[in-house]
């Protein structure tokens, strides 16, 4: 991942903007949870680049990969075991979860071998989900124009529905269902949405996809 260390540095000033966009948060964690539910019971799974582990205890994951260490300290006294490493080598052997999650595709150093290391570690039949912000809607658009006055987004990449799906299918993940939330610009979000299917009107947009 990029930029580890500018996470160690500003760990206050990433954890308050959870604190100053709530209901954007909730939203984000219910359209996840709507995708996570649809897998079976008492499954294992991790989220890759947690953070501080905002999403995780939210959605009642217990393991993941942060690389930023000050970022790890938070998440553990948040309750989830942290296992240093990077996306594009996970510590884990083959086929070993049921499901991954990444919210955190844009800060990636090399998405193609993340998303090759994510298949490596699922069982057949485990799942892979992504949470991004869709480049061609509003959100993204947004901080891509304030880019270089960003602590975080400046070396950001996003990405494109259209480029997700080719991404995961070039790493043999089938059966992709995407949900999507966050209409209407940050600032404007004041209440939590209910995620609606398919993509093209929200700015966060959740992929779910399967190892055959």
């Amino acid at each position: 991942m990029l930029q580890t260390e500018v996470f160690n540095k500003n760990v206050e000033a990433y954890e308050a903007w959870y604190d100053n966009y709530p209901e954007v948060f909730q939203s984000e964690v219910a359209a996840i949870k709507e995708q996570l539910l649809k897998l079976p019971e008492k499954i294992t799974g991790i989220e890759v680049g947690l953070g501080t582990g905002r999403f995780s205890e939210a959605l009642g994951i217990k393991e993941g990969i942060e690389p930023s260490e000050e970022m790890a300290i938070k998440a553990m006294k948040r309750g989830i075991e942290i296992m240093k490493g990077v996306a594009e080598k996970l510590p884990y052997s083959a086929l070993h979860f049921d499901f991954v999650l990444f919210v955190t595709i844009c800060h990636l150093n090399n998405i193609k071998t993340a998303l090759n290391e994510a298949y490596r570690v699922l069982k057949p039949g485990g799942s892979i989900l992504i949470a991004f912000l869709d480049k061609e809607q509003s959100i993204a658009q947004q901080y891509e124009e304030k880019r270089y006055r960003s602590t975080f987004f400046q070396n950001a990449t996003y990405y494109s529905v259209n480029k997700v799906e080719t991404l995961l299918k070039d790493a043999k993940f089938k059966d992709l269902e995407f949900n999507q939330t966050l209409f209407g610009e940050l600032d404007e979000i004041k209440s939590i949405q209910a995620p609606k299917e398919g993509y093209g009107e929200g700015s966060f947009v959740v992929v779910k996809a399967v190892k055959k």
